[in-house]
């Protein structure tokens, strides 16, 4: 059996913002009817969290819940707990349609940290991302670039953006050169 290693073995960048590379993350894809009653326990069950609204992000003691779809939820959680969660979760849900899949294998995730952060995923991103607009525990599932990737703030300065893992170079690069020193509008 290899060793699970991540696209860039953390990758680091440091200039107008620090760019970093988080390594392993567990992460499921989790279809289902988001109103359901068991598929509400089973994910808070996992995670420790709440069930997002609609484009956010929830956090808990073991994992955290980002709202993708109408039907679907991607659960973070320790990269080491990835299996055991998707079986928690299809035996909870034994009986009600859904599909609890371990992606993490399958996406890269990075973190962007500076103040900003905003102003270089704006060059590339058709979200407003202003501070009035874009807050700690808002979500978007979108493009940078021309990549699609999800993205969210964990704090006033932090996001984290997730994107498929064939493509994490090039994203990581691409978010280099947005976060060149001096590069930044200072619009946001």
């Amino acid at each position: 059996m290899s060793e699970a290693i991540s696209v860039l073995g953390g990758a680091r960048f440091t200039g107008a913002i620090e760019i970093t590379e988080a390594g392993l993350q567990g992460m499921i894809s989790l279809r289902g009817d988001l109103a359901d009653a068991a598929l509400r326990a089973a994910v808070t069950s996992a995670t420790g969290a709440d069930m997002p609204d609609v484009r956010r992000i929830t956090f808990g003691d073991t994992g955290q819940v980002a709202w993708m779809s109408p039907d679907e939820l991607l659960l973070l959680v320790d990269y080491a707990r990835a299996d055991a969660v998707v079986a928690d979760l299809s035996a909870a849900l034994a009986n009600k349609h859904h599909m609890a899949a371990n992606v993490s294998d399958a996406r890269a995730m990075f973190r962007l940290h500076g103040t900003g952060a905003r102003e270089v995923l704006a060059k590339g991103a058709p979200v407003d991302l202003s501070p009035q607009a874009f807050g700690i525990g808002d979500l978007r599932r979108t493009r940078i670039g021309q990549l699609a990737a999800a993205f969210w703030m964990t704090d006033a300065e932090t996001f984290e953006v997730v994107c498929f893992r064939s493509v994490g170079e090039f994203l990581f690069d691409w978010l280099c050169v947005a976060a060149e020193e001096g590069s930044l509008p200072e619009f946001l």
